[in-house]
């Protein structure tokens, strides 16, 4: 390797080294050694063939010195060409081995950024519904990406780095001094002069590198949030676009003027570096020739000198910067263990078994629950704040019973915030209660596998969230294995059918980042049509309706009416209308049932139900109308 590549890797490690200086215990060490273990003996072989090329590099000075001290003393010409024969048979070797190591690096590095990412994507899977509500999707995503990276960098670059580089100085050093040890410690004493400017100035490019970073992270942030549909339409409201483009326009000019300062910092140290490397050679020249006019010093000698020179700077610069190397690359993998180390709060036990057979009831039996404390479910560096938010672990509900027997309607009304969103999380066991159970079936669900458990229940929320994809694929998310009829028969039930046929692509066609191509009661009857396919026993609406107009209200209710008929069903009801012919209506406030009953039982007893639908009634005029109504459910047989 050549000085100034030296120099711009030494640079390169510098500027990106990770400023984390939290302590690192043997069980982080165990823990990456369980990582590293499948790769055990492709490690093994890369780390024995990266000294191997380590020895391999400095026998070729030594045999370019004696081909000029063959030539020198006028040798037989088969000596000459058996050490050319010698070099060229080493070289030959030397550039199969690296393509073996390269290989192996690549097959280390990849297996381990394949078992890193897949340990994390798998385990954030596992995370409860609070934890995405904290975390900074970049902040996660980051730790999927770059940390991943930084850490199988320990094992393909690093570790080998430093081994070779050990031999390869140790093996320099010896030979060098055994030839010359005036000219070794001479040129030994302009080393100063090569790492110590390489240390100060990468310190500065990392400081400019984080500045920028930070600029880059904060225009990143401005452009999604405004490039987003929604983001998009409140600027266009509310936002002052003249204000928001400066202000990205003064970050933007930030990291252009750091991106100069930064390219000459670099060049003026490379350059400077590369005059000290040809500084080296000239003393080496100098003396050695000085040397070998006096007879001291054979000329081959110098040669080797000379050429040995360019492998001792590289590795003593190399090892340099190598513990800051090793640091970034522990700050990774850290990062990476940090995200390993939060507990699902939602376990399947090994003797989990599957909702039994048959119509399906929804038990709450004297149910308490808060949501988790952050620290239970969050990190501060993935939500990118000093220290996690105290607040949290109060309780949200209490006592809570009620039972929605197979083939019945129960509704959830109450104010907001009362609590009705938490009991359909309970039921669908994206939480687990405090104390109390939640059965399914007549099953606790903390019993039931969870495979079980999302086939037997099904949710429609009040967003109807969809993925950038396909029609098709939004919809097999239910059921991955439905055929094109299924598929067009959950469209039709949904009162979709039409429209998709119309859009230019139909069952292929993107619907857009969160189904923003299609209206708000265009992606809820998507949502019905996504339940309808997966047939669950149970369902379950939190306010499917609540942000929908009278006309797309009308529609999506149609497609409700598919979606409930012969199933045990759990409604959170924002307009009270549509709810009155329930079989039982619960009405929730503080996170307690204070009234229970049937919708004419509860407006004679003039209770908080009563004021809440006459409420309705006198805000908006339509209690009285004939709005559509959630149907009465049938058991299924």
């Amino acid at each position: 390797m050549s000085m100034e590549i030296t120099a711009w890797n030494a640079l390169y490690n510098a500027r990106h080294a990770k400023d984390d200086q939290r302590p690192f215990s043997r069980a982080t060490l165990r823990r990456i050694g369980r990582f590293a273990a499948p790769h055990r003996r492709a490690l093994v072989w890369f780390l024995l063939l990266s000294v191997l090329t380590a020895l391999l590099a400095v026998a070729t000075p030594v045999l370019a010195g004696r081909v000029v001290n063959a030539i020198s003393d006028r040798a037989e010409q088969r000596v000459v060409i058996g050490l050319a024969l010698a070099i060229a048979a080493i070289a030959l070797v030397e550039a199969g081995i690296n393509l073996f190591a390269r290989w192996l690096s690549a097959r280390i590095g990849e297996g381990l950024i394949l078992d890193l990412r897949t340990a994390v994507f798998d385990h954030v899977q596992r995370m409860p519904i609070a934890f995405f509500t904290r975390t900074r999707t970049g902040a996660l995503v980051s730790r999927l990406n770059s940390d991943v990276i930084g850490a199988q960098r320990a094992f393909s670059d690093t570790l080998s780095g430093v081994l070779s580089n050990l031999v390869m100085l140790l093996l320099t050093m010896g030979v060098m001094l055994t030839i010359s040890w005036q000219i070794t410690l001479l040129a030994l004493a302009l080393l100063p002069i090569f790492v110590l400017p390489a240390r100060r100035m990468g310190s500065r490019l990392a400081r400019l590198s984080r500045e920028a970073a930070n600029h880059n992270a904060v225009m990143s942030t401005q452009m999604t949030e405004r490039f987003s549909a929604p983001g998009a339409t409140l600027v266009k409201l509310y936002g002052r676009p003249e204000e928001e483009s400066q202000a990205f326009a003064e970050r933007a000019r930030r990291v252009r003027d750091i991106g100069i300062r930064s390219a000459m910092l670099q060049m003026v140290f490379v350059t400077t570096l590369t005059l000290v490397s040809a500084l080296a050679l000239a003393l080496v020249y100098g003396l050695g020739g000085f040397y070998a006019l006096r007879g001291d010093l054979d000329s081959g000698a110098v040669v080797s000198l000379a050429l040995l020179l360019t492998r001792l700077y590289a590795p003593l610069t190399a090892l340099a910067s190598a513990r800051v190397e090793v640091m970034s690359a522990l700050v990774s993998f850290q990062r990476v263990f940090e995200v390993l180390d939060l507990r699902p709060l939602i376990e399947e036990r090994e003797d989990a078994r599957p909702v039994p057979a048959g119509p399906v009831s929804v038990r709450f039996d004297a149910v308490d629950f808060g949501y988790p404390a952050p620290d239970k479910v969050s990190l501060a560096s993935l939500e990118e704040v000093a220290t996690l938010d105290a607040r949290g672990g109060e309780q949200v509900l209490h006592g809570v019973s009620f039972t929605a027997e197979a083939g019945q309607l129960v509704a959830l009304v109450g104010s907001s915030g009362a609590g009705k969103s938490t009991i359909a999380q309970l039921a669908t066991r994206l939480y687990d209660t405090d104390a109390g159970r939640v059965e399914v079936g007549g099953v606790d669900v903390r019993e039931l596998t969870a495979a079980s458990l999302r086939e037997t229940v099904g949710m429609v929320t009040q967003d109807g969230h969809l993925f950038h994809e396909t029609v098709r694929a939004n919809l097999r998310l239910a059921r991955p294995e439905a055929t094109e009829d299924e598929l067009w028969d959950a469209l039709r039930r949904s009162r979709l059918d039409g429209l998709i046929e119309a859009l230019p692509d139909g069952l292929d066609t993107v619907v857009g980042e969160r189904g923003y191509r299609l209206s708000g009661g265009e992606r809820q009857r998507l949502t019905i049509a996504r339940l309808l396919l997966a047939q669950p026993r149970v369902v379950i609406l939190d306010e499917a309706t609540a942000h929908l107009d009278a006309t797309s209200e009308a529609a999506v209710q149609e497609a409700l009416a598919e979606a409930l008929e012969g199933r045990t069903s759990v409604v959170i009801a924002h307009r009270l209308s549509t709810v009155r012919s329930a079989d039982q209506i619960l009405v929730v406030e503080a996170g307690r049932i204070v009234e229970r009953g049937t919708h004419d039982e509860l407006l004679a007893a003039g209770g908080r139900y009563e004021q809440l639908y006459r409420t309705q009634f006198e805000t908006s005029g339509t209690a009285g109308t004939s709005e559509p109504s959630v149907p009465q459910a049938t058991p299924v047989a």
